[in-house]
């Protein structure tokens, strides 16, 4: 078991009235990750925060109003009780007995195209059992796709990011989602705090449903599964952006620091 400090600061300015939907606090009440401690606090010129919750039942967003300077900060301290990633000889439960709300990822979403990766995926991943198959995808582009940090990502779909063969870690989680989901693998994306973590930043790994479990997989290889705390989860990136403006915002200043306690 590992306990964390999180401290993450949102410092931004938006020069029209605007909504902003937040994704900064960590899910509570997994059974691998436990919040001690957690507190949100929003400074500026803003309406009251309204909390919703996340998608799939799991941990909230905040909904604020504001314009001019907004000074955002998250604190937390939680437990992680995780074992290293085995996904391995671990196969799908059928899929008529999939739980209706994770038909969803099955299917193609905005960043992550599968239908268009069905052949590529068909012939290039043979691994009969589908943890094994997962463990395959995550290798080839681990491999294959370099990371980029530092340097604009294409910020665009999973096969923007097959073609250009390099981005950061949205893109890794985009492409090992599109992937799984081309091979009929339910997989979801995740966003989370990271320890050691470098450079430190929020970061974005893949999710897969096998076995009537979820199981976290990080293609960069950059942080071990057992080391992240979950923010959010949904479809790709769409879903689990930090900080959604419906508006224009610019960025004053940003930390995200994971630190052992």
């Amino acid at each position: 078991m590992t306990t964390v400090q999180i401290n993450a600061t949102l410092n931004y300015h938006l020069p029209r009235a605007s909504d902003v939907l937040l994704a900064v606090e960590a899910i509570p009440g997994m059974a691998d990750q436990t919040l001690l401690t957690d507190l949100l606090k929003v400074g500026g010129d803003c309406s009251p925060l309204k909390t919703i919750e996340g998608m799939d039942g799991l941990g909230r967003r905040t909904w604020l109003h504001a314009q001019g300077r907004i000074d955002i900060r998250y604190t937390a301290t939680a437990t992680i009780n995780r074992a290293p990633t085995a996904i391995a000889g671990l196969g799908t439960v059928p899929l008529s007995e999939l739980p209706p709300a994770y038909v969803q990822y099955l299917m193609p979403s905005r960043y992550c195209p599968s239908d268009r990766h069905d052949n590529f995926v068909a012939t290039r991943f043979d691994a009969k059992a589908a943890g094994d198959r997962v463990l395959q995808m995550a290798a080839w582009i681990h491999e294959f796709v370099e990371y980029a940090p530092g340097r604009p990502g294409n910020g665009g779909t999973a096969t923007d990011t097959f073609i250009s063969r390099r981005g950061v870690c949205r893109d890794f989680a985009h492409m090992l989602i599109t992937f799984a989901r081309a091979a009929d693998i339910p997989a979801r994306m995740v966003s989370a705090y990271a320890l050691d973590i470098n450079p430190p930043d929020f970061h974005a790994v893949a999710e897969v449903y096998l076995e009537g479990e979820w199981h976290l997989v990080d293609a960069t290889r950059l942080v071990p599964e057992e080391n992240l705390v979950r923010i959010a989860v949904g479809r790709d990136a769409t879903d689990i952006s930090f900080m959604t403006i419906f508006g224009r915002a610019d960025m004053i200043a940003q930390s995200v620091i994971v630190e052992r306690v």
